[in-house]
């Protein structure tokens, strides 16, 4: 793909280049017919981005990074993609179709996903410590239960950021104690789909450079006292 944007492809071209590729293993169908990838300029002014997508299977993309990734994410979790869309429908037929000045709380939990979501499968402490935003215990004291944890980012534009790394960005984390059902490896990002419990904005923050193993600088506990990045609790939450 990179080869057919250095060679001129816009990033919409090599995208569905690419999709025509991944044809040989599944189509990806939307409601209203087969995926692709079409212009910005397609998308009518005045109408939402997920609706358009919604009604014509085509995702609208800019030439930039951020589409890329987010085209790159449509290929890799098709099922989870489409989930996300068909959520916005939900949500937007509820505001009887319309786009309003509010998106609500459904379509902003919806985003929060789609933008800079990831998900934890865990040991249950290691959950538990992380809601409470305990970070010595989280990295510190239960450290070796991350050798059992898998993090999974589906965040596009967290992808994004972390092309040039910093120790506040953090992630929106949706937690999945241990032990659990355990669910096909392609299947696991769907389980972020329960739009009731996503109304309810149920993330969790995670500073992923914290994590173990990915940044060289938290084998040393002092990085985890930065109070700036590795914020408490506010004390009403933990009443």
């Amino acid at each position: 793909m990179s080869a057919d944007i250095a060679a001129g492809a816009t990033v919409a071209e090599a995208l569905n280049a690419a999709l025509k590729k991944r044809l040989a293993e599944a189509s990806i169908v939307l409601p209203k017919g087969p995926l692709r990838f079409v212009p910005q300029a397609e998308l009518p002014e005045g109408e939402a981005y997920e609706a358009f997508i919604y009604r014509t299977a085509a995702v609208p993309t800019r030439d930039n990074l951020h589409d890329l990734l987010n085209g790159l994410m449509w290929l890799h979790w098709p099922l989870l993609k489409a989930g996300l869309n068909a959520g916005h429908s939900v949500a937007l037929a509820r505001m009887g179709g319309a786009v309003g000045p509010v998106r609500g709380a459904l379509r902003d939990a919806l985003t929060v996903v789609d933008e800079n979501a990831a998900l934890l499968r865990a040991p249950a402490p290691l959950c538990d410590a992380l809601a409470r935003r305990d970070w010595q215990t989280v990295f510190v004291s239960l450290r070796p239960l991350w050798a059992q944890a898998r993090l999974q980012l589906i965040g596009h534009a967290l992808m994004e950021k972390l092309q040039q790394p910093r120790k506040p960005i953090c992630a929106h984390v949706l937690l999945q104690p241990l032990p659990t059902e355990q669910l096909p490896a392609e299947d696991w990002p769907d389980a972020a789909l329960d739009l009731a419990l996503l109304e309810r904005k149920p993330f969790v923050p995670l500073p992923v450079l914290g994590v173990p193993g990915w940044w060289p600088a938290n084998q040393s506990p002092e990085f985890y006292a930065d109070t700036q990045v590795f914020r408490p609790l506010p004390s009403a939450q933990t009443r």
